[in-house]
């Protein structure tokens, strides 16, 4: 598949995308021995010989994007010194490296997005684009109206006020709640700490949505590739042109 040659370069590490444009326009790329001296260009690296410097750019590592429904009992890590169950485990077919794209506590199970694509990942996270999570929680304490809507406003942690939340009182059978709850930041344990901010505490809790992505049809323990269009949508949302 053919792509620009400043994306081919960025991702091979030798340069950012802006500064791989400043490399082609003072003609140090070359593609098939013939200089490149204008942005737009495309080329399939596995088929063309792209160089930097006159130096090869290695041959790009396939992009991998996946989606998994994490269970319990995982950490969201690619090692554990402890030698305590990843998410690796779950992905043992996988050839490339991949790293997850935030974090699920060891507790929490659900939709975690797992890729070697490091411009968007960090782009899904950073404050700036307030990319949406979803999640659903079952809690015990005492969930009223007031309490809702504390969260909808926002509550004080002590990492600071944390911005407005969505939630919706999904069921109530006796002390026990479900609660679905939406926010943007990705503070560590946030969600559980939330809850204890209004006396709750989270007995489980899933993830169910992300950056507009849900589960369907992923079960448990498994994960599925995106498709072209999801990852372009995941772009979108990163802030990244493509």
């Amino acid at each position: 598949m053919e792509e620009r040659l400043q994306k081919i370069i960025a991702r091979a590490g030798i340069a950012s995308r802006r500064a791989a444009e400043k490399l082609i326009l003072e003609g140090r790329v070359s593609l098939d021995g013939q200089v490149v001296a204008e942005l737009g260009r495309t080329c399939d690296p596995n088929r063309q010989l792209l160089c930097v410097d006159g130096e090869p750019v290695g041959r790009a590592e396939r992009m991998v994007y996946l989606l998994l429904n994490k269970p319990k009992g995982y950490l969201s890590t690619v090692r554990d010194e402890r030698g305590r169950r990843t998410i690796l485990d779950l992905l043992s077919e996988v050839r490339e490296r991949v790293y997850p794209v935030g974090r699920l506590d060891n507790n929490t199970e659900g939709l975690l997005l797992v890729t070697n694509d490091g411009s968007l990942a960090n782009g899904l996270l950073h404050p700036r684009y307030e990319v949406k999570k979803t999640y659903v929680a079952k809690v015990t304490g005492p969930i009223t109206e007031r309490s809702l809507d504390c969260l909808r406003r926002g509550v004080l942690l002590e990492d600071g006020m944390t911005a407005p939340a969505m939630v919706c009182l999904l069921e109530r059978v006796q002390d026990l709640s479900k609660v679905e709850i939406t926010i943007h930041e990705g503070r560590n344990r946030q969600v559980r700490r939330m809850f204890a901010a209004i006396g709750c505490d989270v007995r489980s809790l899933k993830r169910t949505v992300f950056a507009g992505l849900d589960l369907k049809g992923v079960k448990r323990g498994k994960y599925r590739e995106l498709t072209a269009e999801e990852v372009e949508g995941l772009y979108e949302l990163a802030g990244i042109g493509r």
